[in-house]
């Protein structure tokens, strides 16, 4: 395959590590990246290291500007986020000039967090009505935001879009796992994900991450975890000395599978521990299914990722080669929204 002029759509904790990643794959040709207030472009291929070291600690960020008690992130650069880059300019529309850009770009990375759920469905919208015609994958996590892109998937398809939704670690590889494991099965019981994430550099570098974590702990929600300050959600964190156990999680692996047909969303469970002071995994990530084989036996499968591959691997890595995929899709003219699960054997 030639190679693949891909845009990065924020560079906060997923963004910059997925640049960092694209070093390592020789098909990955970053050409554009973007925050809420600049823009790198160079259709010849960015200068990576520059732009990681010009960013770095220098993430663009509410927080920065606010007057209300939430801590500011440090600087480095005189300007803010990607605009501290030799290769960028400041903008106050920075999606509308990727997408200005678009008709050499192959693919888009969407590396934001999806605070409000339509968020990503509505860039997606607008790459559409710029007549768009490429790939748009997504790490998202929320089951309900699938179907909001389902909505959507008409206009997508006229436009010449694939999407790959989920395509990070969970939903994404263990999505993808689970599809897997539950060919040994002709019903599938129970589909069990637990994770467990490691975040030494805390949530000064994973913000968006960390805040859309928070938002499922009992009391919480989108809404409330949006509009809290950076320093309540250090409280948060303080007040969990720093490991933080979730349950019954909103995440889309289960929309995801029950739209592959491996088994019904209240099927699937996802739970998982967050430490935000240490890399180290707090606990193993597993994927359990559980089901019956076509002569009655009752089993349950199981999937592990190694204690030493990082979120950031786990994220990124599985997230370029959907990407990829998807590249391919596109180039045979499939177009549409598609989950991980579904790229793998049909159940």
């Amino acid at each position: 395959m030639d190679d693949i002029n891909v845009a990065v759509l924020g560079t906060g904790g997923i963004g910059r590590r997925a640049l960092d990643v694209s070093t390592h794959k020789d098909w990955f040709r970053p050409v554009a990246a973007c925050d809420r207030h600049g823009i790198a472009l160079d259709h010849t291929g960015l200068d990576v290291a520059e732009l990681l070291d010009a960013t770095e600690g220098n993430v663009a960020s509410e927080s920065q500007t606010r007057t209300d008690g939430g801590s500011a992130i440090k600087q480095t650069g005189k300007k803010r986020g990607v605009a501290a880059s030799t290769q960028a300019r400041s903008t106050e529309t920075p999606i509308d000039d990727v997408i200005a850009e678009s008709d050499e770009i192959d693919a888009v990375l969407i590396a934001l967090p999806n605070l409000e759920h339509d968020f990503i469905p509505r860039i997606a919208e607008r790459f559409a009505d710029a007549g768009y015609e490429g790939v748009l994958v997504d790490v998202l996590k929320r089951s309900r935001v699938i179907g909001m892109l389902d909505e959507r998937e008409e206009r997508l398809i006229d436009s010449g879009i694939t999407f790959i939704c989920g395509a990070g670690a969970t939903p994404g590889v263990l999505t993808g796992a689970a599809a897997l494991a539950a060919q040994s099965f002709v019903t599938v019981e129970s589909v069990d994900i637990w994770w467990g994430v490691g975040l030494k550099s805390g949530y000064e570098d994973n913000r968006g991450t960390v805040r859309e974590d928070i938002a499922h702990l009992d009391g919480y929600d989108i809404e409330t975890a949006r509009n809290m300050t950076d320093e309540e959600i250090e409280q948060v964190i303080d007040e969990h000395d720093g490991v933080i156990e979730f349950t019954d999680m909103e995440h889309a692996d289960d929309v995801l599978l029950e739209r592959a047909g491996i088994c019904d969303a209240a099927d699937v469970s996802v739970g998982g521990i967050l430490d935000v002071r240490n890399d180290e995994k707090p606990t193993t990530t597993t994927v359990s299914v559980t089901g019956t084989t076509f002569d009655g036996e009752r089993a349950t499968n199981t999937f592990e990722l190694g204690d030493a591959t990082s979120m950031a691997a786990n994220v990124n890595g599985p997230a370029l080669g959907y990407l990829k995929r998807g590249v391919q899709m596109n180039q045979n003219e499939v177009y549409g929204v598609f989950g991980p699960a579904e790229l793998l054997p049909g159940f």
